[in-house]
């Protein structure tokens, strides 16, 4: 062999030793970065800079991102890891470059509002992207449903029943956000706004067990508001003359009520020795949170002498 050639194959071979080498140690240094740099990749912070470089297709651009952001809150999930730091930015840049893209809503939002460590834990950051979903997408009703329930979760009634209310008047909306508009407002201590809602779909429901449930509803309401007003006006009897009036037809004759109280169903309220006021057959008037053997009663607020 030619001193050239020789020297050739000498070169090559260390050549290739020295990659072979470098590959091997270099292998499991990328195993360690491979987490960090997979959650990098395909992330640029600018969806402005996305749409520029997606020449014209942004949708595909949008479901690549939809796509990371799935694979992303799948690994983290299934590695049990604690923190999602880069799930609200892929959901954010996938929504942006399509703002139609609903199932990144629907589905992106479940993973944002859900408690570490199944989700990031950012019912915040959820709602948020969802009210952003229904300024772009305003008839679809299954957002509005979504962004209900992350209120609902936050204990956010109040706003829960709005939202659910706003959803319920979208054409072609499930009934059922209807109901849960007035469950929540029910819940979250807007009398007034659920007996309206309750009323409304006693009234325009065409189906019997809607309307008993409403009814139920409404009874419940009604007596809810009647048991804490008859108790206040036990104290005061109890006040003005420094005992308990043993029944109603007392107070009736002493001119503190015009007639004996029945509940909405026709039935007498008791009145029990300490002053509270119990319901008779509680069992048939469920939602009721007022007038239960045991319940709780009108919380005081004065002092009995």
């Amino acid at each position: 062999m030619k001193p050239r050639r020789r020297i050739t194959v000498i070169f090559g071979t260390m050549l290739l030793l020295c990659i072979s080498g470098a590959a091997f140690l270099l292998a499991p240094l990328d195993r360690v970065r491979a987490r960090t740099t997979e959650e990098e990749a395909l992330y640029i912070p600018s969806a402005a800079v996305l749409k520029k470089a997606s020449l014209g297709y942004t949708g595909l651009m949008a479901d690549i991102y939809w796509t990371r952001a799935v694979q992303y809150y799948g690994r983290r999930h299934v590695d049990g890891m604690a923190t999602y730091p880069l799930l609200y930015q892929l959901l954010d840049i996938s929504t942006t470059l399509d703002p139609q893209l609903l199932v990144a809503y629907q589905f992106g939002s479940i993973f944002l509002s859900q408690k570490s460590p199944s989700g990031a834990g950012q019912p915040d950051k959820a709602a948020q992207l969802v009210e952003r979903g229904i300024a772009a997408n305003p008839s679809d009703w299954t957002l509005y449903y979504n962004l209900g329930f992350i209120y609902y979760d936050m204990g956010a009634y109040r706003e829960a029943s709005e939202v659910f209310l706003r959803g319920s008047q979208v054409p072609n909306a499930n009934p059922a956000l209807h109901v849960l508009a007035a469950t929540t407002a029910e819940k979250g201590g807007n009398p007034e706004t659920a007996r309206l809602l309750w009323t409304k779909i006693y009234e325009t429901s065409s189906a019997e067990s809607v309307r008993k449930n409403a009814l139920q509803h409404l009874i419940a309401l009604k007596i809810d508001e009647e048991v804490p007003t008859l108790e206040r006006l036990v104290r005061k009897f109890r006040e003005s003359t420094g005992r308990t009036p043993s029944n109603f037809e007392e107070m009736v004759a002493a001119g503190w009520l015009t007639d004996v109280p029945v509940d909405p169903t026709g039935q007498i309220y008791r009145l029990l020795p300490d002053g509270r006021v119990e319901l008779q057959s509680p069992e048939k008037k469920p939602y009721v949170h007022f007038g239960l053997p045991g319940g709780p009663s009108e919380p005081q607020t004065d002092t009995a002498p």
